[in-house]
């Protein structure tokens, strides 16, 4: 969300039917039955002869059920965020393995302070598990942000406040909770310890990089900067630094933790790693049985996007439960903390990048010139536009995704679509055969259009799902009558997305969707 380039589609200067075709036909023409061969562990033959992905959780493996089965912690949650920069930190590390080190960087007006780990996942409700707790630590008050002059970006730039040694942590997503002595502020910050394989199990992906983006501690991020406008806004953006919303939690609390929630309580085999861990490990996703893209997921490296690809057209499904996914090109860069620790996306000013100047890939957005990509390669569908708020209209009642949710044909889900979505485009094909679940009229800066949910299916066997609305995360913890929460989503709306999500995620986690989910 936020601020959007006035050049995508929907917006000033953009044409009326969507992405501009000139710059990215050549690429999408003959997509359908072109993609490598390939194979992949051993499992179900696919379609065309290739040996589809089908594993089993390999030894040492998160034991979902039994995790879930702990005693949860409700008090997990921020409750006195207390006055600005009371207490605020980050981790020197978006995710580390199981026992791997981390430094923490501080900084509070408070005497002292302690660390609390919460482990997110189901927990009979609880939503959070506590894990560890550190003794109390002395607080310092830390240096204010130095901002880098030529991209504009602004890092903490702290002394290491603590070590922090992980062994005993289990694999999953992790908020940190910060509390000062005196007990009058709180706030989190965000870690992943990552899963050492995925072979056979349910792939989360958490969005760091997106997270980032968006984040404006210390007064710039990807969008505007200290003006409040575009030409002010950094052109690449660093992790060392704390996260300004959601008390430190950025966009995992809406974006990501309830979809956790609801995987952890359906005890199928999951995974936990980030788009950069993706990036940085070629083979880590192969004989994963399905990867999954949580609700807002714009920014990638080409190396994510590859090697996605590449298990994609192994067998292993693709599931998009947002919208404007993979849109955004960036690339990532070491700091004094570490590496892959700046993601750099110069956007419609790629040429000033130095690392497209040495002949690095372009930051700007992956359908544009000069490398053309349009996401319909990764998912089939495209990001059309910014903002709506819309309800999401039934179109395919007997697919089987909507198994048990009751749903007829033309009924509507009040809000559910926004604020950003997708739709099927007929000048970018999809790679494969593609249902359209949904068709949602939306108006969006007056241009009269559809959202669109689909289904599609690979030769490889594998199946991919892609929401097309950016709340579909947010809509499953909707309860009661809507009002302000959830941005209005209803019970109905909740009730109807947890059905579809868990039918998705318990096909998906089998194996190659494709092979018994084919398009009708």
């Amino acid at each position: 969300m936020g601020s959007r380039d006035e050049r995508e589609p929907g917006g000033p200067g953009a044409r009326s039917r969507g992405p501009d075709r000139r710059r990215v036909l050549g690429v999408a023409a003959g997509l359908a039955g072109a993609w490598p061969a390939g194979t992949g562990p051993a499992g179900a033959q696919a379609r065309g002869g290739r040996t589809a992905a089908r594993t089993t959780p390999g030894a040492g493996a998160l034991d979902v059920p039994a995790e879930n089965s702990l005693p949860g912690d409700p008090g997990w949650r921020v409750v006195r965020p207390g006055a600005p920069h009371a207490v605020e930190g980050y981790a020197s590390r978006t995710s580390v393995a199981p026992g791997e080190p981390f430094d923490l960087y501080v900084s509070t007006r408070s005497g002292s302070y302690t660390v609390s780990a919460y482990r997110m996942g189901w927990y009979a409700g609880a939503r959070a598990r506590l894990v560890w707790r550190s003794a109390p630590a002395p607080g310092t008050r830390q240096k204010a942000p130095v901002v880098d002059g030529p991209t504009r970006t602004v890092r903490a730039d702290w002394r290491p406040s603590m070590a922090v040694d992980t062994t005993g942590w289990p694999e999953g997503c992790y908020l940190l909770r910060l509390d000062t002595a005196d007990g009058r502020a709180q706030s989190l910050v965000p870690l992943t310890v990552r899963s050492r394989t995925t072979a056979g199990r349910l792939v989360v992906v958490n969005s760091v990089a997106t997270w980032q983006a968006y984040n404006r501690w210390g007064g710039a991020d990807l969008y505007r900067g200290g003006t409040g406008k575009k030409d002010s806004r950094s052109l690449a953006v660093s992790f060392d630094r704390p996260y300004a919303a959601r008390h430190g939690a950025g966009q995992f609390s809406f974006f990501e933790a309830p979809l956790i929630a609801l995987a952890e309580r359906t005890g199928l085999p999951i995974a936990y790693v980030t788009g950069i861990d993706v990036a940085r490990e070629p083979g880590l996703l192969l004989g994963a049985t399905a990867i999954v893209s949580l609700g807002h997921d714009e920014y990638w490296s080409p190396r994510q996007r590859r090697h996605v690809m590449r298990a994609r057209d192994r067998g292993s499904n693709l599931a998009v439960l947002g919208a404007n996914c993979c849109y955004r090109r960036v690339r990532f860069e070491p700091s004094s903390v570490g590496p892959d620790r700046t993601v750099v996306c110069f956007k419609e000013d790629y040429e000033a990048d130095p690392g497209y100047r040495a002949g690095l890939p372009p930051t700007n957005d992956f359908r544009r010139a000069p490398l053309p990509q349009p996401e319909s390669e990764l998912h089939g569908m495209m990001y059309d536009g910014y903002p709506v708020d819309a309800p999401y209209v039934v179109a395919a009642p007997s697919h089987w995704l909507l198994a048990g949710t009751g749903a007829r044909y033309g009924d509507a889900f009040a809000h559910l679509v926004g604020v950003e979505y997708d739709r099927v485009h007929p000048d970018f094909p999809a790679p494969g055969p593609i249902e359209v679940i949904a068709r949602s009229p939306v108006i969006c800066k007056g241009r009269r259009t559809t959202a669109e949910s689909a289904y599609l299916t690979l030769p490889s066997g594998a199946g991919v799902f892609t929401a097309g609305t950016m709340r579909w995360v947010e809509a499953l913890d909707a309860t009661g009558s809507g009002g302000k929460a959830n941005h209005g989503m209803d019970g109905r709306a909740g009730a109807f997305t947890r059905a579809v999500t868990e039918n998705l995620l318990r096909a998906f986690s089998r194996g190659p969707a494709g092979l018994t989910h084919r398009p009708v």
